[in-house]
């Protein structure tokens, strides 16, 4: 097996891999030391010319150039596993990328966790030609892997729009217990968000869809006049702003139709 990119990620996976009896050879141009149970390269043909089964893990920016220089060393047939965290858009290039190379099988992988706190046993979720050869390698490490129906792509798609949640709601948590701090009420407000996200998880999905259009122009109001205070304690109102504008735009969407 072949490790391209040998960041915190890279080497966790590498580590796992080769503690599960396997041969890991690793690249990276910008990583130096060793990396336990690794071989680690200074070519990247050298290091994918001799494995059946690559893993990228490099930064989203990097994966298609990556894929481009590995193709004329892959041998027929072999897995071709995308870590990155490029958008499904880009994976599906790699279709592309690989039709000069009989039988590679890619594999979009979207990792649903994080690495660093988790490890390997990290849950993921794969799609592609490759997906279905590739699960079963990465559940002997101790992750739960989905396979996605669909083309290469897919499975970053699921990630893309768990992240509008994920990534949103960490920055609204973020926002708010700032402000709390600022306004010298962080623990009261640590206790409301934790009390919100203990509760009935698909009642308060079905009650923020329902209330945030019921309700658009009185919470788009009320989150003008957050904003407002947030910038009165020094605190920068971005999600604040975001979410005002988001009812603004419900309040739009079930506004009647004005006619003549």
């Amino acid at each position: 097996m072949a490790i391209l990119g040998l960041g915190e990620v890279g080497r966790i996976y590498g580590a796992a891999l080769a503690a599960a009896g396997h041969e890991v050879l690793g690249y990276d141009p910008y990583s130096t030391g060793a990396v336990e149970g690794l071989t680690v390269l200074d070519d990247l043909e050298a290091a994918v010319e001799r494995a059946d089964m690559v893993f990228t893990l490099t930064p989203a920016s990097v994966g298609l150039s990556v894929a481009r220089e590995a193709a004329p060393a892959l041998r027929p047939g072999t897995l071709y596993a995308d870590f990155t965290s490029a958008a499904p858009a880009a994976k599906q290039e790699l279709t592309g990328v690989f039709a000069c190379v009989p039988g590679v099988r890619p594999a979009d992988v979207a990792i649903l966790g994080p690495v660093v706190q988790l490890g390997a046993g990290t849950p993921l979720m794969t799609a592609g030609p490759g997906a279905r050869a590739l699960a079963p390698i990465l559940r002997t490490l101790g992750a739960d892997v989905q396979v996605v129906e669909g083309e290469i792509g897919a499975a970053m798609g699921h990630k893309l729009v768990r992240s509008v949640f994920m990534k949103s709601l960490a920055a609204a948590v973020t926002e708010a217990v700032r402000a709390g701090r600022a306004a010298g009420h962080e623990e009261w407000i640590r206790g409301q968000i934790a009390r919100e996200l203990s509760g009935d998880g698909q009642g308060t999905i079905d009650r923020f869809l329902r209330g945030s259009v019921l309700h658009a122009a009185r919470r788009h109001q009320e989150m003008e006049s957050v904003a407002g205070y947030l910038d009165d304690l020094g605190v920068t109102p971005t999600m604040s702003r975001a979410a005002a504008e988001v009812h603004r735009a419900l309040q739009d969407e079930s506004a009647p139709a004005q006619t003549g």
